[in-house]
Protein backbone atom coordinates (compact mmCIF):
# COMPACT_ATOMS: atom_id res chain seq x y z
CA UNK A 1 0.00 0.00 0.00
CA UNK A 2 1.42 3.68 -1.17
CA UNK A 3 2.43 5.30 2.31
CA UNK A 4 1.56 9.08 2.81
CA UNK A 5 3.43 11.86 4.71
CA UNK A 6 0.86 13.98 6.10
CA UNK A 7 3.86 16.09 7.45
CA UNK A 8 5.31 16.79 4.05
CA UNK A 9 4.88 19.80 2.10
CA UNK A 10 2.07 20.16 0.33
CA UNK A 11 3.20 20.12 -2.95
CA UNK A 12 4.73 17.12 -1.94
CA UNK A 13 1.60 15.48 -0.83
CA UNK A 14 -0.10 16.43 -4.03
CA UNK A 15 2.58 14.62 -6.07
CA UNK A 16 2.31 11.35 -3.92
CA UNK A 17 -1.22 11.87 -3.97
CA UNK A 18 -1.65 12.10 -7.95
CA UNK A 19 0.83 9.35 -8.43
CA UNK A 20 -1.68 6.99 -6.92
CA UNK A 21 -4.16 6.44 -10.00
CA UNK A 22 -7.35 6.64 -8.53
CA UNK A 23 -10.00 6.60 -11.99
CA UNK A 24 -13.49 6.83 -10.66
CA UNK A 25 -13.95 3.28 -9.37
CA UNK A 26 -10.73 2.57 -8.64
CA UNK A 27 -10.53 4.59 -5.60
CA UNK A 28 -9.61 1.38 -2.84
CA UNK A 29 -6.29 2.46 -3.14
CA UNK A 30 -6.02 5.69 -2.50
CA UNK A 31 -8.61 4.97 0.00
CA UNK A 32 -6.41 2.81 2.03
CA UNK A 33 -3.45 4.76 1.71
CA UNK A 34 -5.40 7.91 2.87
CA UNK A 35 -7.04 6.06 5.73
CA UNK A 36 -3.69 4.94 7.26
CA UNK A 37 -2.50 8.25 7.38
CA UNK A 38 -5.28 9.55 9.00
CA UNK A 39 -5.11 6.81 11.64
CA UNK A 40 -2.31 7.81 12.71
CA UNK A 41 -3.54 11.77 14.12
CA UNK A 42 -4.90 10.56 17.67
CA UNK A 43 -7.37 13.70 17.56
CA UNK A 44 -9.24 12.47 15.13
CA UNK A 45 -11.94 10.10 14.91
CA UNK A 46 -12.08 8.10 11.70
CA UNK A 47 -15.15 6.45 9.62
CA UNK A 48 -15.56 4.96 6.38
CA UNK A 49 -18.14 4.22 3.87
CA UNK A 50 -16.75 2.17 0.92
CA UNK A 51 -14.24 4.09 -0.59
CA UNK A 52 -15.42 7.21 1.60
CA UNK A 53 -13.19 8.84 4.34
CA UNK A 54 -14.50 11.03 7.30
CA UNK A 55 -11.78 12.18 9.59
CA UNK A 56 -13.78 15.05 12.13
CA UNK A 57 -12.72 16.88 15.77
CA UNK A 58 -14.89 16.76 18.63
CA UNK A 59 -13.53 19.25 20.78
CA UNK A 60 -16.67 20.07 22.22
CA UNK A 61 -16.62 24.02 19.90
CA UNK A 62 -19.83 26.10 19.29
CA UNK A 63 -19.41 25.29 15.45
CA UNK A 64 -18.79 22.89 12.89
CA UNK A 65 -17.44 23.05 9.56
CA UNK A 66 -16.53 20.59 7.11
CA UNK A 67 -14.04 21.00 4.15
CA UNK A 68 -14.78 18.10 1.96
CA UNK A 69 -12.84 17.03 -1.93
CA UNK A 70 -13.26 14.15 -3.98
CA UNK A 71 -10.33 11.52 -4.49
CA UNK A 72 -11.31 10.14 -8.18
CA UNK A 73 -9.98 11.37 -11.34
CA UNK A 74 -10.83 11.10 -14.90
CA UNK A 75 -9.06 8.58 -16.96
CA UNK A 76 -5.52 8.79 -17.00
CA UNK A 77 -4.60 10.49 -20.48
CA UNK A 78 -0.52 9.51 -20.72
CA UNK A 79 -0.56 12.38 -18.13
CA UNK A 80 1.17 10.15 -14.79
CA UNK A 81 3.44 10.16 -13.17
CA UNK A 82 3.52 13.66 -12.31
CA UNK A 83 6.38 16.04 -13.65
CA UNK A 84 7.69 19.02 -11.86
CA UNK A 85 8.87 22.22 -13.83
CA UNK A 86 7.90 25.99 -14.51
CA UNK A 87 5.23 27.56 -16.79
CA UNK A 88 6.65 30.07 -19.63
CA UNK A 89 6.73 32.77 -16.91
CA UNK A 90 8.74 30.85 -14.61
CA UNK A 91 6.22 29.91 -11.76
CA UNK A 92 6.62 26.36 -10.30
CA UNK A 93 4.15 23.46 -11.73
CA UNK A 94 3.04 19.97 -11.29
CA UNK A 95 2.01 18.78 -14.30
CA UNK A 96 -0.34 15.72 -14.07
CA UNK A 97 -3.45 14.11 -14.02
CA UNK A 98 -5.62 14.96 -10.87
CA UNK A 99 -3.65 18.14 -10.31
CA UNK A 100 -6.54 20.66 -10.81
CA UNK A 101 -9.29 17.97 -10.37
CA UNK A 102 -8.54 18.10 -7.33
CA UNK A 103 -6.00 16.29 -5.71
CA UNK A 104 -4.01 19.10 -4.58
CA UNK A 105 -7.62 20.59 -3.13
CA UNK A 106 -7.09 17.42 -0.75
CA UNK A 107 -3.95 17.30 -0.62
CA UNK A 108 -4.60 20.75 1.57
CA UNK A 109 -7.12 19.40 3.76
CA UNK A 110 -4.91 16.16 4.49
CA UNK A 111 -2.03 18.87 5.48
CA UNK A 112 -4.98 20.77 7.60
CA UNK A 113 -5.98 17.33 9.34
CA UNK A 114 -2.80 16.96 10.45
CA UNK A 115 -1.31 19.90 11.50
CA UNK A 116 -4.34 21.84 12.96
CA UNK A 117 -5.10 19.44 16.64
CA UNK A 118 -6.74 22.49 17.98
CA UNK A 119 -9.03 24.74 15.37
CA UNK A 120 -11.16 27.32 16.44
CA UNK A 121 -14.47 25.29 15.24
CA UNK A 122 -14.73 21.68 14.75
CA UNK A 123 -13.86 20.41 11.83
CA UNK A 124 -15.03 17.59 9.49
CA UNK A 125 -12.95 16.44 6.56
CA UNK A 126 -14.75 14.24 3.59
CA UNK A 127 -12.54 12.41 1.45
CA UNK A 128 -15.17 11.09 -0.98
CA UNK A 129 -15.14 8.45 -4.39
CA UNK A 130 -16.87 8.28 -7.92
CA UNK A 131 -17.30 12.09 -8.24
CA UNK A 132 -16.69 12.26 -11.72
CA UNK A 133 -18.74 10.10 -12.35
CA UNK A 134 -22.94 9.38 -12.66
CA UNK A 135 -24.18 10.87 -9.77
CA UNK A 136 -26.18 8.16 -8.20
CA UNK A 137 -22.44 6.48 -7.31
CA UNK A 138 -21.59 9.55 -5.82
CA UNK A 139 -19.46 9.11 -2.78
CA UNK A 140 -20.65 12.09 -1.11
CA UNK A 141 -24.35 11.12 -1.55
CA UNK A 142 -23.83 7.30 -0.46
CA UNK A 143 -22.93 9.49 2.76
CA UNK A 144 -25.64 11.81 2.63
CA UNK A 145 -28.42 8.93 2.54
CA UNK A 146 -26.53 6.12 5.13
CA UNK A 147 -24.85 8.55 7.46
CA UNK A 148 -26.66 11.81 7.39
CA UNK A 149 -25.16 12.63 10.82
CA UNK A 150 -21.38 12.54 9.23
CA UNK A 151 -22.24 15.70 7.18
CA UNK A 152 -24.09 17.72 9.92
CA UNK A 153 -22.16 20.99 10.37
CA UNK A 154 -22.79 24.79 10.11
CA UNK A 155 -20.58 25.92 6.86
CA UNK A 156 -18.90 23.79 4.37
CA UNK A 157 -15.82 24.42 1.92
CA UNK A 158 -15.54 22.53 -1.02
CA UNK A 159 -11.58 22.25 -2.37
CA UNK A 160 -12.66 22.31 -6.26
CA UNK A 161 -10.40 24.18 -8.56
CA UNK A 162 -11.73 27.93 -8.18
CA UNK A 163 -7.77 29.06 -8.98
CA UNK A 164 -7.33 29.97 -4.91
CA UNK A 165 -10.94 32.23 -5.01
CA UNK A 166 -13.29 32.08 -3.15
CA UNK A 167 -16.70 31.06 -5.38
CA UNK A 168 -19.71 31.04 -3.54
CA UNK A 169 -22.24 28.14 -3.88
CA UNK A 170 -23.21 27.04 -6.93
CA UNK A 171 -25.81 27.99 -10.05
CA UNK A 172 -28.65 24.91 -10.22
CA UNK A 173 -28.95 22.62 -13.51
CA UNK A 174 -31.75 21.81 -15.06
CA UNK A 175 -32.21 19.81 -18.29
CA UNK A 176 -35.48 20.28 -20.68
CA UNK A 177 -36.50 18.46 -23.53
CA UNK A 178 -38.82 20.81 -25.87
CA UNK A 179 -40.61 18.73 -28.41
CA UNK A 180 -42.42 19.18 -31.70
CA UNK A 181 -44.69 16.75 -33.87
CA UNK A 182 -45.48 16.30 -37.09
CA UNK A 183 -46.34 13.71 -39.83
CA UNK A 184 -44.32 10.99 -41.36
CA UNK A 185 -44.07 10.98 -45.53
CA UNK A 186 -41.33 10.73 -48.24
CA UNK A 187 -38.99 13.62 -48.80
CA UNK A 188 -40.37 13.68 -52.27
CA UNK A 189 -43.84 14.35 -51.03
CA UNK A 190 -43.31 16.50 -48.21
CA UNK A 191 -47.26 18.25 -48.76
CA UNK A 192 -48.16 14.51 -47.88
CA UNK A 193 -46.78 15.09 -44.34
CA UNK A 194 -45.95 17.72 -41.54
CA UNK A 195 -41.98 18.52 -40.70
CA UNK A 196 -41.18 18.47 -37.18
CA UNK A 197 -37.88 19.74 -37.52
CA UNK A 198 -39.13 22.90 -39.39
CA UNK A 199 -41.76 23.47 -36.82
CA UNK A 200 -38.87 23.26 -33.64
CA UNK A 201 -37.63 26.94 -35.29
CA UNK A 202 -39.61 29.40 -33.36
CA UNK A 203 -39.10 27.22 -30.13
CA UNK A 204 -34.92 27.87 -31.55
CA UNK A 205 -35.61 31.36 -32.35
CA UNK A 206 -36.66 31.95 -28.58
CA UNK A 207 -33.88 30.73 -27.09
CA UNK A 208 -31.99 33.16 -29.75
CA UNK A 209 -33.62 36.02 -28.52
CA UNK A 210 -33.40 35.34 -24.50
CA UNK A 211 -31.62 37.71 -22.70
CA UNK A 212 -29.82 35.75 -19.40
CA UNK A 213 -31.40 36.97 -16.09
CA UNK A 214 -29.28 38.21 -13.45
CA UNK A 215 -30.19 37.87 -9.62
CA UNK A 216 -28.54 38.74 -6.55
CA UNK A 217 -28.14 35.87 -3.64
CA UNK A 218 -26.48 36.55 -0.55
CA UNK A 219 -24.24 39.70 -2.19
CA UNK A 220 -23.42 37.41 -4.97
CA UNK A 221 -24.50 37.75 -8.29
CA UNK A 222 -25.33 35.06 -10.52
CA UNK A 223 -25.75 34.76 -13.85
CA UNK A 224 -28.62 32.53 -15.39
CA UNK A 225 -28.38 30.82 -19.00
CA UNK A 226 -30.52 29.25 -21.09
CA UNK A 227 -29.02 27.13 -23.96
CA UNK A 228 -30.10 24.61 -26.49
CA UNK A 229 -27.59 21.91 -26.38
CA UNK A 230 -28.48 18.88 -28.34
CA UNK A 231 -31.19 18.73 -31.32
CA UNK A 232 -32.28 15.19 -32.35
CA UNK A 233 -34.98 14.60 -35.23
CA UNK A 234 -35.47 12.81 -38.20
CA UNK A 235 -35.29 8.89 -38.89
CA UNK A 236 -34.00 8.79 -42.36
CA UNK A 237 -32.43 11.33 -44.81
CA UNK A 238 -35.63 10.62 -47.33
CA UNK A 239 -38.35 10.77 -44.63
CA UNK A 240 -39.89 13.77 -43.25
CA UNK A 241 -39.59 14.01 -39.89
CA UNK A 242 -42.45 13.34 -37.30
CA UNK A 243 -40.77 14.51 -34.27
CA UNK A 244 -38.26 16.99 -33.39
CA UNK A 245 -36.85 17.11 -29.63
CA UNK A 246 -34.34 20.22 -28.63
CA UNK A 247 -32.37 19.48 -25.29
CA UNK A 248 -32.27 22.71 -23.60
CA UNK A 249 -29.98 23.17 -19.97
CA UNK A 250 -31.18 26.02 -17.99
CA UNK A 251 -28.81 27.26 -15.61
CA UNK A 252 -30.47 28.67 -12.99
CA UNK A 253 -29.73 31.10 -9.49
CA UNK A 254 -29.77 29.49 -6.72
CA UNK A 255 -32.56 31.52 -4.92
CA UNK A 256 -34.87 28.96 -7.37
CA UNK A 257 -36.33 26.35 -6.33
CA UNK A 258 -36.98 23.36 -8.63
CA UNK A 259 -40.65 23.76 -9.11
CA UNK A 260 -39.20 27.75 -9.55
CA UNK A 261 -37.17 26.92 -12.21
CA UNK A 262 -39.26 24.89 -13.83
CA UNK A 263 -41.88 27.46 -13.94
CA UNK A 264 -39.55 29.45 -15.46
CA UNK A 265 -38.33 27.61 -18.22
CA UNK A 266 -42.50 26.88 -19.34
CA UNK A 267 -43.31 30.51 -18.67
CA UNK A 268 -40.50 31.65 -21.45
CA UNK A 269 -41.80 29.25 -23.81
CA UNK A 270 -45.45 29.95 -23.09
CA UNK A 271 -46.93 30.97 -26.67
CA UNK A 272 -44.06 29.64 -28.44
CA UNK A 273 -45.79 28.46 -31.84
CA UNK A 274 -45.23 24.09 -32.83
CA UNK A 275 -44.49 23.00 -29.31
CA UNK A 276 -46.13 19.83 -28.66
CA UNK A 277 -44.22 18.83 -24.78
CA UNK A 278 -41.88 20.31 -22.56
CA UNK A 279 -40.69 17.77 -19.99
CA UNK A 280 -37.83 18.23 -17.59
CA UNK A 281 -35.25 15.42 -17.73
CA UNK A 282 -32.60 15.97 -15.44
CA UNK A 283 -32.35 18.63 -12.23
CA UNK A 284 -29.92 19.57 -9.57
CA UNK A 285 -30.81 22.45 -7.61
CA UNK A 286 -28.17 25.42 -6.50
CA UNK A 287 -26.94 25.94 -3.46
CA UNK A 288 -26.60 29.29 -1.47
CA UNK A 289 -23.55 30.53 -0.48
CA UNK A 290 -24.31 31.97 2.67
CA UNK A 291 -21.82 34.49 3.02
CA UNK A 292 -23.95 36.15 6.08
CA UNK A 293 -23.07 33.34 8.02
CA UNK A 294 -20.23 34.23 10.77
CA UNK A 295 -18.09 31.11 9.54
CA UNK A 296 -18.37 32.66 5.56
CA UNK A 297 -17.25 35.75 6.74
CA UNK A 298 -14.25 35.23 9.15
CA UNK A 299 -13.50 32.92 6.28
CA UNK A 300 -13.94 36.00 3.89
CA UNK A 301 -11.73 37.97 6.21
CA UNK A 302 -9.25 35.24 6.59
CA UNK A 303 -8.30 35.07 3.30
CA UNK A 304 -8.10 38.73 2.20
CA UNK A 305 -10.71 38.08 -0.97
CA UNK A 306 -13.58 38.82 -1.99
CA UNK A 307 -16.07 36.29 -3.07
CA UNK A 308 -17.47 35.81 -6.56
CA UNK A 309 -20.31 33.64 -7.87
CA UNK A 310 -19.79 29.80 -9.10
CA UNK A 311 -21.66 29.73 -12.17
CA UNK A 312 -21.51 25.95 -12.81
CA UNK A 313 -22.53 22.97 -10.67
CA UNK A 314 -20.77 21.39 -7.84
CA UNK A 315 -21.42 19.06 -4.86
CA UNK A 316 -21.49 22.61 -2.40
CA UNK A 317 -25.13 21.97 -3.53
CA UNK A 318 -25.47 18.72 -1.60
CA UNK A 319 -24.64 20.57 1.56
CA UNK A 320 -27.11 23.00 0.45
CA UNK A 321 -30.11 20.28 -0.07
CA UNK A 322 -29.08 19.56 3.55
CA UNK A 323 -29.57 23.23 4.94
CA UNK A 324 -25.49 23.83 4.93
CA UNK A 325 -24.38 26.80 3.12
CA UNK A 326 -21.31 25.96 1.10
CA UNK A 327 -18.48 28.09 -0.89
CA UNK A 328 -16.26 26.58 -3.45
CA UNK A 329 -12.43 26.89 -2.32
CA UNK A 330 -8.94 25.62 -4.12
CA UNK A 331 -6.13 25.65 -6.27
CA UNK A 332 -5.89 24.81 -9.80
CA UNK A 333 -7.26 26.61 -13.13
CA UNK A 334 -10.98 25.10 -13.56
CA UNK A 335 -10.37 25.75 -17.06
CA UNK A 336 -7.92 22.87 -17.26
CA UNK A 337 -9.76 20.14 -15.34
CA UNK A 338 -9.86 17.01 -17.33
CA UNK A 339 -7.72 18.38 -19.63
CA UNK A 340 -4.72 16.55 -20.71
CA UNK A 341 -2.08 19.41 -20.52
CA UNK A 342 -3.86 19.34 -16.32
CA UNK A 343 -1.36 21.82 -14.42
CA UNK A 344 -1.66 23.16 -10.60
CA UNK A 345 0.86 26.35 -9.83
CA UNK A 346 2.58 25.60 -6.50
CA UNK A 347 2.39 28.77 -4.93
CA UNK A 348 -1.65 28.17 -5.61
CA UNK A 349 -1.46 25.02 -3.19
CA UNK A 350 0.02 26.97 -0.48
CA UNK A 351 -1.82 30.20 -0.57
CA UNK A 352 -4.98 27.69 -0.31
CA UNK A 353 -3.29 26.11 2.38
CA UNK A 354 -2.09 29.27 4.20
CA UNK A 355 -5.85 31.13 3.93
CA UNK A 356 -7.43 28.21 5.39
CA UNK A 357 -4.79 27.85 8.03
CA UNK A 358 -5.35 31.12 9.14
CA UNK A 359 -8.83 30.55 9.16
CA UNK A 360 -9.08 28.00 11.74
CA UNK A 361 -6.30 28.99 13.89
CA UNK A 362 -7.81 32.73 14.60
Amino acid sequence: MPVLNLHSSAADLTEALCNIESVSGNEAAIADAIEAALRDLKHLDVLRDGNALVARTNLGRARRVVIAGHIDTVPVAENLPIERGTDAAGEPMLWGRGTVDMKAGVAVQLRLAAEITEPNVDVTYIFYDNEEVDASLNGLGRISRNHPEWLAADFAILGEPTSAQIEGGCNGTMRVEVVTRGVKAHSARPWMGSNAIHSAAPALATLAAHEPVELEVDGLVYRESLNAVLVKGGIATNVIADECVITVNYRFAPSRDAAAAEAYVREVFAGTPGIAEIRVVDLAEGARPGLDLPEAASFVAATGLSARPKYGWTDVARFSSLGVPAVNFGPGDPSLAHADNEAVAIAEIYACEEALTKWLTA
